[in-house]
């Protein structure tokens, strides 16, 4: 399995030096077409490391949960981000913090929610949840599929995506985009679209989604900053 995912990985055309030193990008979250939060993500990249961090903010009632914060940090390599630590963090409750730790070396990925660790093995080219968006801005997607190992900081799963289309226009807050469509394609997976940005480095420009009670939620880029 692990050799599969890897090849798939390295199928994919590199953009590496494509990549800013900086980002911010910001979306706009509704939920059954009403407005539900706003989120910020900052990307940064220096010497051969990066920091992501993902803020989310509810909306009126919403709002009352609290920030939601993911935070990634890592290695940029040949093949893109190689996480080293994940957080995320709702509200300031500290019982509902989760994280994960990637020993690369050991081939470990450890997983802690709860306050329970659980150890799996770590699958070549393992994301988290705030990584993975951007690993696109990476490693391009080619073919007719994607694959891509996820920790969402409780366990690990495989994101499997089908591509629907090339070069279809997506038109934002932040601009019109020229996208990649990505559609899930896991037998029994969630319905989740992303639509990624050729000129927007790569990133999700558009998200739809269905939460665990059947909402739709779509998430749009507002605005964009690069340098």
């Amino acid at each position: 399995m692990i050799r599969v995912l890897a090849v798939l990985l390295l199928a994919f055309s590199q953009s590496l030096f494509a990549a800013p030193q900086h980002l911010v990008a910001v979306y706009h979250v509704t939920r059954n077409g009403q407005p539900f939060a706003d989120v910020t993500e900052t990307f940064q990249q220096s010497a051969g490391r990066y920091r992501l961090e993902s803020v989310t903010k509810g909306i009126g009632v919403y709002g009352l949960f609290g920030e939601r914060r993911l935070t990634s940090e890592g290695e940029v390599t040949a093949e893109g981000l190689r996480p080293i630590r994940f957080e995320q963090q709702q509200g300031d409750n500290a019982k509902k913090a989760i994280s994960a730790d990637f020993d690369w070396t050991a081939g470990t990925l450890s997983m802690k929610a709860k306050g329970q660790v659980n150890t799996a093995p770590l699958e070549a080219g393992t994301q988290d949840l705030a990584s993975y968006a951007y690993q696109f801005m990476f490693v391009t997607p080619k073919g007719d599929e994607v694959v891509l190992p996820v920790t969402t900081g409780k366990k690990q799963r495989s994101y499997r995506y089908r591509i629907t289309e090339r070069d279809t226009t997506v038109e934002t807050a932040a601009g019109k985009y020229k996208a990649t469509h990505l559609v899930n394609a896991r037998d029994g997976g969630d319905e989740k679209e992303l639509w990624l940005g050729a000129e927007a480095y790569g990133i999700p420009v558009r998200i739809k989604m269905q939460d665990e009670n059947g909402a739709k939620i779509e998430q749009v880029l507002t605005s964009l900053h690069a340098e």
